[in-house]
């Protein structure tokens, strides 16, 4: 019998075409609960024939943080861990097993009783052929009591108990994202907007508003609202420092003013030097402006970098043949043919069906070979 009572919250609008693929994957809670602020659709129907309770609300104004909290309120008193998925994520089979296995073998570090909250791998987006592209770690497991949602869009769990948090890393519990094209990001911006005016010195919501300026190519407003950003006090999370860099690097970019990219990408790096994503973006830019010193000194920088984060975003790009492709297409140029192969090999065991890294190792082995007849 299991020690814990496990409950799946979420909110939902018109997902109907989600709902027996999700229900499918929660089955291994106890109970599922679901918030839906205002279907035309027959999602409510469909939940409920699937075994959900469904409480229907109405949200005026519209924010995040609000139908999350209502959600949570909605979950049973007697439920002890709590897990917050959206109708369009999947947790992989045996995740209940997985998720008990880590709570009941956490080793607190502070004495007598603690809280805790769950951190597992989050596939945001994935690769064609299923692998992960945009991953990081995700923060939607928690115990029941203590915790509210705070901010209007990006909302992020605050916990607001007296006893000390802990967090238990839950290895192996994966979560997919499977993102609706048809679902529009139109409420984001002018909800971070709402939000900066709100709360002027909220470090998150300037972050987030200027990647969604980003986000929309207004490459001036990214610039000047994460250079906010970064003077605010509270921004002091390095991880995502260097991300906000990163982003006026591209706007920059996007801009015509190298110059400014580079300078903003050296900034990066120095920022979170543990992160491959400053170089591998840096150096597909100098790929772009055929700075190919540069271009391999990055990319070989990157490839030294063995570890994901476990607290920021890691991009896809950044771990799969992207950096040893860089590698040998900058050393190829600089005629360092022996390295390059070295490279090319290397990205083609990553992704062997990619038909333009098994030409371009051809194209280099036929000019390795070409002293070699020449001598002969």
């Amino acid at each position: 019998m299991s020690k814990y009572k496990i409950c799946v919250y979420a909110i939902c609008k018109n997902e109907a075409k989600f709902v027996d693929r999700w229900m499918d994957s929660m089955q291994e809670a106890d109970l599922v609960v679901v918030t839906d602020t205002g279907s035309t659709d027959d999602t409510v129907e469909k939940l409920r024939a699937r075994g959900a309770i469904v409480y229907v609300e109405e949200i005026k104004p519209w924010r995040f943080d609000v139908a999350r909290n209502v959600s949570l309120d909605h979950v049973p008193e007697d439920v002890d861990i709590c897990v917050c998925t959206d109708l369009d994520e999947i947790l992989e089979p045996g995740w209940r097993e997985k998720l008990e296995r880590a709570w009941e073998n956490h080793k607190p570090i502070h004495p007598g009783p603690i809280a805790k909250t769950g951190r597992y791998i989050y596939n945001w987006s994935l690769k064609p052929d299923g692998s992960p592209d945009v991953q990081f770690y995700y923060f939607k497991i928690h115990q029941r009591y203590g915790f509210r949602w705070k901010c209007p869009v990006h909302e992020y769990l605050a916990y607001e108990g007296k006893l000390p948090l802990e967090t238990v890393y839950i290895d192996g519990l994966v979560l997919n994202h499977y993102p609706d094209p048809d679902k529009s990001r139109g409420s984001y911006l002018p909800l971070l907007e709402f939000a900066v005016a709100e709360s002027p010195q909220n470090d998150r919501m300037h972050y987030y508003l200027g990647r969604e300026y980003m986000y929309k190519g207004q490459w001036q407003k990214c610039i000047d609202t994460l250079k906010k950003y970064l003077n605010l006090p509270t921004a002091n999370w390095n991880e995502e420092r260097c991300a906000a860099m990163r982003w006026i690097a591209k706007s920059y970019k996007q801009l015509g003013q190298i110059a400014e990219a580079y300078q903003w990408y050296y900034k990066a790096i120095a920022e979170a030097p543990h992160m491959r994503e400053p170089y591998v973006e840096f150096a597909t830019l100098c790929y772009e402006q055929q700075d190919w010193p540069m271009c391999l000194y990055l990319a070989e920088e990157a490839l030294k970098i063995k570890e994901r984060s476990k607290t920021f975003v890691n991009m896809g790009r950044a771990w799969d043949h992207t950096p040893h492709d860089l590698c040998a297409i900058a050393a190829y140029r600089l005629h360092l043919y022996e390295k390059s192969l070295e490279h090319a090999k290397a990205a083609v065991a990553i992704t062997p069906g990619d038909p333009r890294l098994q030409n371009n190792l051809k194209i280099i082995e036929a000019a390795l070979a070409k002293p070699k007849k020449q001598n002969g």
